[in-house]
C-alpha cells in the first residue's frame, strides 16, 4: 500500500547512539510531508482532468461515430436519390420519345390523308371544269345556231290580239 502524508508524519524512528539531529529530521520530514501532499493533490487533480478528458473524448468519439454514420446514411441517400433520378430521367426520355414517335406518325398519317384529299379535289375540279366547259360550249352552240335568226324573222299579227283584249274589257 502506498505511503500517505499521515504515515510519514506518524513515523517514529528509534534512537541510536550518534543518530541524526532530531530537529533536522523533523524539519526534513515536514518538508517531505508538504511536498508529498502537494504531489498527491496534483495527482488527484490530474486524475480528475484525465477522467474529464476521457469523458470528453468518449463524448467526442460518440459524436464522431454518429457523424460517420450520418455521413454514410447521407451518402447512401444521395446515391439512392441519384439512381432514382436517373431512372426517372430515363423514363421521361422514353416517354418523350414514344410521344414524339406517336406525334410524327400521326402527322405523317394526316399529311398522307391531306395529300389524298388534295389529289381527290384536283380530280373533282378537273371534272367540274370539263363539265362547266362543256356546258358553256353547249350554251355557246345554242346561241350561235340559226334558230335565233329564224326567231327574229318570225312576225306575229298583233292586231287580232288587240281586238281580243278589247272584247274582254
Amino acid at each position: 500500500m502506498p505511503l500517505s502524508p499521515l504515515d510519514i508524519h506518524n513515523k517514529e524512528f528509534g534512537r541510536g547512539f550518534r543518530g541524526y539531529n532530531e530537529d533536522e529530521v523533523n524539519e526534513f520530514l515536514e518538508q517531505v510531508i508538504k511536498d508529498f501532499e502537494l504531489l498527491i493533490k496534483d495527482k488527484k487533480d490530474l486524475e480528475e482532468k484525465l477522467k474529464s478528458s476521457s469523458e470528453r473524448v468518449g463524448h467526442f468519439t460518440t459524436i464522431e461515430m454518429t457523424l460517420q454514420k450520418s455521413i454514410v446514411v447521407a451518402q447512401e441517400a444521395a446515391e439512392e436519390l441519384r439512381r432514382n433520378s436517373q431512372k426517372e430521367a430515363k423514363l421521361i426520355v422514353k416517354e418523350a420519345e414514344k410521344n414524339a414517335d406517336r406525334i410524327v406518325n400521326e402527322s405523317l398519317t394526316k399529311a398522307r390523308r391531306i395529300a389524298l384529299e388534295i389529289e381527290d379535289l384536283k380530280k373533282q375540279s378537273k371534272v367540274f371544269r370539263n363539265r362547266f366547259k362543256m356546258l358553256v360550249e353547249a350554251q355557246l352552240d345554242l346561241i350561235n345556231t340559226d334558230d335565233w335568226d329564224h326567231l327574229m324573222q318570225y312576225e306575229v299579227d298583233t292586231s287580232q290580239l288587240q281586238r281580243l283584249d278589247k272584247k274582254e274589257d
